[in-house]
């Protein structure tokens, strides 16, 4: 007599998630650079789990390897995804969004790096694991307009004159580093006051400034459409006037203080007596004694949450 046993039934395949409904996501692929300052050593697996809960036809991960990222590039891109998600550092992100542009596929540069100014205009959050969720399900094309700089492009800010020699102080503390970070203010105190810019603005007018400042229309507060770049010239007199600027910056709207005139641009001609110190998009660089900025009015294609309905926090 033989025994019957109940036999339980196999487990489902779970619901996949919605995607949005603003775009459609055939094909994705997602570059995870582990060796960025916020990328953990389980970030592709983790990334390889999420996409997998939607119901994306074609996704797959490229984990960039050491002295190869050229090649896990490329490898992403030749599959012509309609998504292209980068989880890597500020640098690696602006240069792959530059170089794609407005024609190439949509991107999404999520918070992998240090400062994640990019990410954190886009998404609104230094999660990459929500903005990325967020996007898969809510994403919108946005088009993204930036500046360029003699050949480097710039979705956020950059600052031009002596105030950027700060950013290697503020990098040093960032690290832990003070006696580096002493240095590196000293430095910038000892020419803070020195070295004026030159600068014309759409061909304007030769002025002089203690500092340039170049906003997008991605983070200005007062530009609501891409016409061009929001120009800050910052003159402070004397210490006074930079340390109540300062406290404008840190406090309250700089564009406010007497010291700082603004004006709508798509080109700026910059001149120094020496190389101009510049931060663009938190990365320092020199620039040569002369220097031309202009407007991108489409940089590129960014798929992105509307953070007044994403219910992304800040």
């Amino acid at each position: 007599m033989s025994e019957t046993f109940a036999v339980d039934p196999a487990p489902s395949e779970p619901e996949a998630r919605e995607l949005t409904p603003h775009v459609t996501l055939g094909r994705v692929r997602m570059i995870v650079n582990p060796a960025s300052g916020s990328v953990d050593a389980g970030a592709a697996e983790a990334a390889r789990g999420i996409l997998s809960e939607y119901a994306i036809a074609d996704a797959e991960v490229v984990e960039l390897q050491p002295g190869a990222f050229s090649d896990g590039i490329s490898t992403a891109l030749e599959a012509r995804p309609d998504l292209l998600i980068i989880l890597a550092g500020d640098g690696t992100a602006g240069t792959i969004a530059s170089s794609i542009g407005d024609d190439g596929p949509m991107i999404a540069p999520l918070p992998g790096g240090t400062m994640n100014m990019l990410p954190k205009a886009l998404y609104g959050t230094t999660d990459w694991r929500k903005a990325l969720r967020e996007t898969l399900e809510t994403g919108e094309i946005r088009h993204i307009s930036g500046g360029e700089i003699e050949g480097r492009a710039f979705f956020c800010a950059a600052i031009f004159g002596a105030p950027a020699l700060w950013a290697p102080a503020r990098e040093a503390v960032r690290e832990g580093d003070w006696r580096l970070a002493w240095l590196h203010g000293r430095r910038a105190l000892r020419r803070a006051f020195g070295g004026r810019l030159r600068y014309q603005l759409d061909g304007g007018p030769v002025r002089r400034a203690e500092a340039v400042a170049l906003i997008t229309p991605l983070i200005s507060k007062v530009m609501d459409v891409d016409k061009g770049l929001e120009a800050a010239a910052m003159s402070p007199s004397g210490a006074a006037d930079a340390f109540r600027l300062a406290a404008h910056a840190l406090f309250d709207d700089w564009r406010h203080d007497p010291a700082v005139t603004t004006q709508t641009v798509r080109k700026v001609t910059l001149r120094a007596r020496s190389r101009i110190p510049a931060v663009v998009d938190g990365e320092p660089l020199r620039l040569d004694a002369e220097a031309i900025a202009s407007f991108r009015p489409r940089a590129f294609k960014a798929l992105a949450p509307n953070l007044d309905h994403a219910g992304i926090e800040a």
